[in-house]
């Protein structure tokens, strides 16, 4: 059976916890946030969460119905950080580069919090505000509604499969993470011709390249076809 959430005027009300902090969402999405980056995206557990907060874990309940919707939070404060350090210009082209670009990096700045979520639809306010910003870039360009939804589900899909795929390298140890990029460098380098002319012919340009995101690139590629798309101009 689902926890009784207390309404938030009611928490608001509750003694300090042992190290006199007054729980709000924001303070345990924050501090879970915190527990995620020392413990990794398996590491959240309502005891820890408790611990680092000076709190009993079964306090969480009276914010959250349980550890998956806190999981939920979590995704939500990051797309409403993402949303705030974005500004719309009016060029659908730039606005949705910006805000890509935004969401990525919202992302990155937590790579486990990035692995844990990005995967996750939370139906909270601030992923809303996001869709809306990306559907209003889009329908605002001119795009027909059924092309502004494809972009829109090939744009979001993009910005947080790559934010996951480059968290997972981020949340590596660093010297794993070392020796995956020596890869490009040592193994692909030395493959002969003979067998692999394709990599060969292109393997210091590889090693150049692989080490750092396709994201830029993607979602150019996006933008452009994106572009393609847009109805002509009125003669």
């Amino acid at each position: 059976m689902a926890k009784h959430v207390v309404p938030e005027a009611a928490r608001r009300r509750r003694r300090p916890t042992r190290t006199g902090t007054v729980l709000s969402e924001e303070i345990i999405v924050d501090t879970a946030l915190r527990v995620l980056r020392e413990h990794g995206s398996t590491g959240l557990t309502a005891r820890r969460l408790g611990a680092a907060l000076g709190a009993d874990p079964s306090t969480l309940y009276r914010y959250f119905a349980g550890m998956d919707e806190l999981t939920r939070a979590i995704g939500d404060e990051l797309m409403g950080r993402a949303l705030d350090s974005w500004t719309a210009t009016g060029d659908w082209r730039a606005d949705l580069r910006a805000l890509g670009r935004a969401i990525y990096g919202a992302y990155l700045a937590h790579p486990q919090a990035a692995l844990l979520t990005a995967s996750r639809v939370t139906g909270r306010p601030r992923e809303i505000a996001v869709d809306e910003a990306i559907l209003g870039i889009l329908r605002g360009a001119g795009l027909p509604d059924p092309v502004a939804v494809r972009v829109y589900h090939a744009f979001i899909d993009q910005s947080l499969a790559f934010a996951a795929l480059d968290a997972g390298s981020l949340a590596l140890a660093a010297e794993a993470r070392a020796q995956d990029e020596e890869m490009w460098q040592t193994a692909y380098a030395r493959l002969p011709a003979e067998s692999h002319p394709h990599i060969a012919a292109t393997a210091a340009l590889l090693a150049r390249r692989m080490p750092h995101s396709a994201y830029p690139a993607a979602l150019e590629m996006l933008l452009e076809h994106t572009a393609a798309r847009l109805p002509a101009p009125d003669a």
